[in-house]
């Protein structure tokens, strides 16, 4: 056994998240809940080996909108590291599955986690990530990859540049990151997330929590009653919790709701020469909960096979 593997299988586990396709395959391979899967060579980060990432919003720029998610356990990890929180490793237990207000919590939980880490080991000089705990606190974070989180009531955080991400806490939160790949999550009632650029994911949990992304392959879901997400920009997802409004914008778009939600979805008339808007009702018409649509050549509604 070389050195190179006698080291990763001496250190230990990490906690990680995975998206999966609707079949719980990723790249093929079935993954099962509770099994553990493990492969004799080294893993390679971007080529070989069982792939996930330690911040949970991560995952959606590989499986974009992707319901099933799970926290893992991976070992014997790959070297490397790429500009998103993505890891390898050669051994991967998919510990449990988690459901999208759980995750959106989690995603805060573990931006918090980040924040506080670094500015504990900065004595809070840290430029790139900052926390803030306390009602009316506000954290703003500046640079590549920065990190901010605000705790309490009525906190605000923003995260600038891009792969940042923002976590607001507490009922009244605000979240919002700008630049390519951020990500924003609010948890608590009246909570608002927004990501702008392309590739960022929005989500806020609570009643009436209001989630919003802009630019191409933006996510934007709300979970709770009354909550809506809207994305803007070509090939955005949106998802809504009861009785909420999930909107889609650009074209080429898909939306998904819980029972009661609102969905629309865009399209472009070339012989008018304008958009138009197809409207669904979830528990009408034969539109399901928690499945993801598109618009089929004829305008209407059409299941998105993953």
């Amino acid at each position: 056994m070389s050195k190179k593997k006698q080291d990763q299988q001496a250190a230990a586990p990490i906690t990680a998240f995975k998206a999966f396709d609707k079949d719980w395959k990723c790249r093929g391979y079935q993954f099962e809940i509770g099994k553990t899967f493990e492969q004799d060579d080294s893993a390679q980060l971007c080529s070989s080996g069982f792939h996930a990432c330690t911040v949970p919003f991560d995952v959606w720029t590989y499986y974009k909108g992707s319901r099933n998610l799970a926290r893992v356990s991976l070992e014997r990890l790959a070297e490397g590291k790429k500009d998103d929180s993505k890891v390898a490793g050669a051994k991967i237990t998919i510990e449990a599955s988690i459901n999208l207000p759980e995750w959106i919590k989690t995603q805060a939980a573990v931006v918090i986690g980040l924040c506080k880490a670094a500015k504990g080991a900065m004595a809070g000089e840290d430029k790139e990530n900052a926390a803030a705990t306390g009602d009316y606190g506000h954290a703003a974070a500046t640079g590549y990859s920065g990190h901010a989180a605000a705790t309490g009531n009525s906190g605000h955080a923003a995260a600038t540049g891009n792969y940042g991400h923002a976590a607001a806490t507490g009922y009244s939160g605000h979240a919002a990151a700008t630049g390519n790949y951020g990500h924003a999550a609010a948890t608590g009632d009246y909570g608002h997330a927004a990501a702008t650029g392309n590739s960022g994911h929005a989500a806020a949990t609570g009643y009436s929590g209001h989630a919003a992304a802009t630019g191409n392959s933006g996510h934007a879901a709300a979970t709770g009653n009354s909550g809506h997400a809207a994305a803007t920009g070509n090939y955005g997802h949106a998802a809504a919790g009861e009785r909420g409004v999930a909107a889609v914008l650009g074209f080429n778009g898909t939306a998904s709701g819980a029972e009661g939600a609102v969905i629309s979805l865009t399209w472009w008339d070339e012989q008018a020469k304008r958009p138009r808007i197809v409207v669904g009702y979830i528990g009408e018409d034969g539109l399901e909960a928690g499945i993801k649509y598109k618009l089929g050549k004829d305008h209407k509604f059409a299941k998105v096979e993953d």
